[in-house]
């Protein structure tokens, strides 16, 4: 009988400590496993409240509109850099919209003007010499600016505020024969796509910059593969005198720089 009361004790003992080591008590509270709410939620607001925060600093800080006007020249590669001597200056006009402190969007307009001199018998003409081509090149065009975060370099490149821009340009081109009068003017368009960078120096922050830009341009000019230029030998004309040179076509790209004084809205 005493060792069935033993037994009975022992088995009550037991399982009086196995409850009290799965109390919840022990276990700690159930805060403790609550992680303290979503953590989507709280990712979406740390996003907003700096979102926020850079808003405030382009509000206060950043320039939202511009206006460009600048002179700058241009000039070509091939032959059609050895055909053309270039006229200065070239013009530039154009507006600048600023989305933030580092992506601007532009639209503008540049004009240029060349002259190449055919002192030979060519092909377009083989009864007289052609003398002075006036090239007008008129190019409206939109583009992107990317301007480089110079926070971590040094106060030179800081206050020199560089950007990468890249364009979208149509080329009207106009041909004209002032010493040939049996010669209509001549005129197309070519899409051309350009690329560069370009320095902004400020005059006075948030109102006016000086601004440098370089650019490359690739563009499909409608005289790009012409033979109106190719030379005549001269053992095939009448005049023995006549200079053996001229253009088999007008193929080259643009390479232009512009300085453009730019005011801050």
């Amino acid at each position: 009988m005493k060792i069935k009361t033993l037994l009975l004790s022992a088995v009550l003992a037991l399982s009086t400590f196995t409850v009290n080591a799965q109390s919840p008590s022990d276990m700690g509270d159930d805060e403790e496993l609550n992680i303290g709410g979503d953590i989507f939620q709280d990712f979406n607001e740390d996003i907003e409240a700096t979102q926020v925060m850079e808003d405030e600093r382009f509000y206060r800080y950043a320039r939202f509109f511009g206006v460009n006007i600048g002179i700058g020249t241009t000039t070509f590669t091939d032959n059609r850099g050895l055909a053309y001597s270039d006229s200065f200056p070239s013009y530039n006009f154009s507006l600048l919209y600023f989305m933030d402190f580092k992506n601007a969007f532009v639209l503008g307009v540049e004009f240029s003007k060349h002259v190449m001199i055919i002192d030979t018998f060519v092909k377009a003409s083989d009864s007289a010499k052609i003398g002075i081509v006036d090239t007008s090149l008129l190019r409206p065009y939109i583009g992107f600016r990317y301007y480089v975060d110079t926070s971590d370099l040094g106060t030179a490149i800081t206050y020199s505020t560089p950007y990468f821009v890249g364009r979208l340009e149509y080329w009207y081109q106009t041909n004209t024969f002032p010493e040939l009068e049996s010669f209509d003017d001549e005129s197309g368009g070519g899409l051309g796509t350009s690329i560069g960078f370009g320095l902004e120096f400020p005059i006075e922050i948030k109102k006016t910059y000086l601004n440098i830009e370089f650019l490359y341009h690739v563009v499909n000019f409608f005289d790009k593969y012409t033979q109106d230029y190719r030379e005549i030998p001269a053992a095939d004309v009448v005049d023995s005198n006549v200079s053996e040179y001229g253009y088999n076509d007008l193929r080259g790209d643009v390479l232009s720089i512009m300085a453009n004084y730019h005011i801050a809205y």
